[in-house]
């Protein structure tokens, strides 16, 4: 038999209130000064604040580089890399959802391994660990505060590059869901079925393993259960909490049993267009699903008694369907903007992005725009 790894941060904390733990944790990790890597959104709400106030009381000093865009660039990158050697910065602190773990992550790879973050494209490309983040959690759904995966715009050739690296995985996980509860409902959906589509792209993986499959399996009943209710009311805090269980446990299975066409394509959208990477997600799972249904039928059956519905692919497909629905994500690619003369480039595209992921059935140039057009 294969061997297998399993990835995931030394420590994780999780539950209500475990941000202050974090903060006594990093004091023991000596961490000095730390550039934090944020967006303006988290500014506004007073959540940076209050995180750089917890850190000064512990004596570590926070430089505050903002400017993550919601798909983080090459220039973000650069940006923060240079204001991090302009203040001598021992470690980053990520706070927020995957746009601001993943630039973090870019930051702090090239930090310790020179060069730009273009030259780390694809899997395991750097020499030695990236400095040491700390990555703290406010959405449920991207699992980047513990994964391997690192997803950056590159501006010039408008498309996302996927940095697969062992690398990139914080030194600790945080996921508070106090620090959630401000969360708006689209933000909550799209992240809550970005989630969602990692336990299933993971599950149908041809390098699942008997871990990843339980993680994943987990993660879609947890989801079904708690996330309409998050949607619905913000404030429900035991929704919150297990989605954030089960977004974390998502990301334990594709961190190591990887991803398929869902994220291949959704990366196509995302850097053409700007759109928002879990919204692409939700629209493509049904129409990516009934294409792998002719090679995964049983795995897709497993999600739907998963899911609380019969166990059979179609059954699976169609809960995927009702759920988006239920949570306001849009019917197709069209309410986005995606124009049909832009797919086979996009296609193309997310065939060559396909080939670092796993998929229980190989497409070619023409069904992947088949898959794009039903999508529509």
């Amino acid at each position: 038999m294969a061997t297998s790894a399993f990835f995931i941060p030394c420590v994780n904390l999780m539950g209500a209130g475990c941000l202050q733990q974090a903060v006594e944790t990093m004091r023991a990790y000596g961490y000095r000064k730390v550039l934090m890597v944020t967006d303006t959104g988290l500014v506004k709400t007073g959540l940076a604040g209050r995180v750089t106030e917890l850190l000064g009381g512990v004596g570590i000093a926070t430089v505050l580089f903002d400017g993550v865009h919601p798909n983080p660039t090459t220039a973000n990158v650069g940006a923060g890399l240079a204001l991090l050697r302009e203040h001598g910065c021992d470690a980053v602190v990520s706070l927020g959802g995957g746009s601001p773990h993943d630039c973090a992550k870019g930051i702090a790879l090239v930090a310790a391994n020179g060069g730009k973050i273009q030259d780390y494209e694809g899997v395991d490309k750097s020499a030695k660990p990236q400095l040491p983040l700390v990555a703290i959690n406010t959405t449920a759904g991207t699992a980047s505060e513990m994964t391997r995966f690192c997803i950056i715009t590159d501006e010039s050739r408008h498309i996302k590059m996927a940095i697969v690296d062992k690398h990139t995985t914080p030194v600790l996980s945080v996921n508070d869901p106090e620090t959630m509860a401000g969360m708006p409902a689209g933000l909550t959906a799209a992240t809550g079925m970005d989630a969602l589509t990692h336990a299933v792209e993971a599950y149908v993986s041809t390098i699942a393993t008997p871990i990843t499959d339980a993680c994943a399996l987990k993660a879609v009943t947890l989801i079904a259960g708690h996330l309409r209710r998050a949607v619905r009311n913000g404030m429900d805090m035991e929704a919150r909490e297990q989605m954030a269980y089960a977004q974390f446990l998502a990301g334990m299975a594709f961190n190591n049993a990887s991803l398929g066409y869902v994220h291949a394509m959704a990366h196509q959208l995302g850097g053409f267009y700007d759109l928002p990477h879990g919204v692409c997600n939700a629209v493509l799972l049904p129409h990516v699903q009934a294409f792998n249904a002719k090679a995964a039928g049983q795995r897709l059956a497993d999600v739907g008694a998963a899911l609380g519905v019969d166990a059979s692919a179609e059954a699976a497909i169609a809960a995927i369907r009702q759920l988006a629905a239920d949570v306001g994500i849009p019917a197709g690619l069209t309410q986005l903007g995606v124009k049909e003369e832009d797919i086979p480039e996009l296609a193309a595209n997310a065939l060559k992005d396909a080939c670092g992921l796993t998929n229980p059935i190989q497409a070619n140039h023409e069904e992947i725009c088949a898959i794009f057009k039903a999508a529509l």
